[in-house]
């Protein structure tokens, strides 16, 4: 086959425009964990449905992503796709102008309103991050001492507590795994777990932001009064004992119960040669609505110095897609798309967590949304009544006063 002079021009022309069409997406992240995942997965299935965008993952460490990412986008030097963090460090980003508003794409539409609080502003008339994945608290439990001891997953507090009774007395286990050095574990797995039960999840949570709910009230305190309960369930050094410390100790069978955030599961599965479950925070009483902190963790968004919008909405349009959703969701087990489509997470362990969005109203963490932004820090107080209210060196009714007092001494709802 003979090509002429013209044809043969013409070919090289209509390459050389499809290469110019190429574009490259470079994505900015704290999650330097996935590079694998990123490299091996989801960029080969974006680029193979989406030709002409490539894309090029560039994480750093995550205690350094805060401050480079601020200094690149002012330096004008940042990627066309950033990782949000939850809340005010993107929405700090937002209002400087560096993050895109994403409220009228489409793909929004795919998630809840609770998915998108993280990167909303606060009066949510504008989101700027898409929405790609949570965390859920519960319990992990040894599947193999529950069998041994004869014991049923409980499903009410009295139940939970009756378990625990069991298994102290039969004293092969130790209870429940979690101890008091580190503070933000028993905020985190144990009043975020729980807390949520009670205050009734965002009900409660908004109309603490509203101020039309104080933190002295009995459902913000009747958590703390439960988590002293937990105490000689703990095992004896509980006070000393470091989150690793506790991990270890349910990984190598001596604990019964873990109170959890499904981040533990790769880790579990890797290191526990024993069969695990995970049930829920228990209701108050049969037949009550269950309640689950299905917190937001990570999103991401749009630089809005980007030289290929086009491409970037492309791709952000693509990550709230079941397709996306698919990959990341299996890949990072533990770690959930919140879109609204279902995914088919074949982890039973996964499974079994994000299962409870089916059953119980889901929330995030009551802290987390415009109430840590002053001095004292709520997030960080609430550590630290946490742990408090485990020892029983202050009351419930104390720490309410206490952590009220120190929200009312820099927030006004409203302003």
């Amino acid at each position: 086959m003979k090509f002429t002079p013209f044809a043969l021009l013409a070919a090289t022309l209509l390459s050389s425009a499809a290469y110019a069409e190429d574009v490259t997406l470079t994505i900015e992240s704290w999650r330097n964990d996935d590079l694998k995942l990123w490299q091996e997965k989801i960029i080969p299935a974006f680029e193979a449905s989406n030709p002409g965008i490539k894309l090029k993952f560039a994480p750093m460490a995550p205690t350094e992503y805060n401050s480079a990412i601020n200094s690149k986008l002012g330096a004008g030097s940042a990627g066309d796709i950033i990782s949000c963090r939850p809340f005010d460090a993107s929405l700090a980003l937002y209002k400087a102008g560096y993050l895109a508003d994403l409220t009228s794409m489409d793909a929004m539409g795919n998630f809840s309103d609770v998915a998108k609080a993280a990167w909303q502003t606060d009066d949510a008339a504008h989101t700027f991050c898409v929405p790609m994945a949570s965390v859920i608290h519960g319990f992990i439990y040894n599947k193999d001492a529950f069998d041994e001891l004869g014991l049923a997953v409980p499903e009410t507090e009295d139940e939970f507590f009756s378990v625990l009774d069991k298994i102290k007395a039969d004293g092969t286990y130790i209870p429940m795994a979690m101890g008091t050095n580190d503070q933000w574990e028993a905020a985190t797995m144990g009043y975020q777990n729980i807390g949520p039960t009670y205050w009734k999840g965002e009900e409660g949570r908004l109309a603490l932001i509203k101020g039309e709910q104080k933190l002295t009230d009995p459902q913000w305190t009747e958590p703390y009064a439960v988590l002293h309960k937990w105490a000689p369930y703990l095992g004896d050094g509980y006070e000393a004992q470091t989150y690793p410390d506790s991990q270890n100790l349910f990984t190598l069978g001596r604990a019964a119960i873990y109170p959890a955030g499904s981040w533990e599961i790769s880790g579990f599965n890797e290191q526990a040669d024993f069969k695990m479950g995970a049930f829920k925070p228990p209701v108050k009483a049969k037949g009550d609505t269950c309640y689950i902190s299905d917190h937001v963790d990570i999103g991401i968004g749009m630089n809005t110095k980007t030289p290929n919008p086009e491409a970037a909405k492309t791709f952000l349009a693509w990550v709230a897609s079941p397709a996306f959703a698919e990959i990341f969701g299996n890949a990072l087990p533990g770690f959930f798309p919140l879109s609204k489509t279902p995914v088919d997470i074949k982890d039973p362990l996964a499974q079994e967590f994000v299962s409870w969005r089916g059953d119980c109203e889901t929330t995030i963490r009551s802290t987390y949304q415009i109430l840590s932004r002053g001095t004292p820090n709520l997030e960080n107080e609430t550590w630290g009544a946490s742990v408090a209210a485990i020892k029983g060196t202050s009351t419930p009714e104390e720490l309410g006063k206490k952590l009220q007092e120190g929200l009312d001494s820099w927030y006004k709802p409203g302003m």
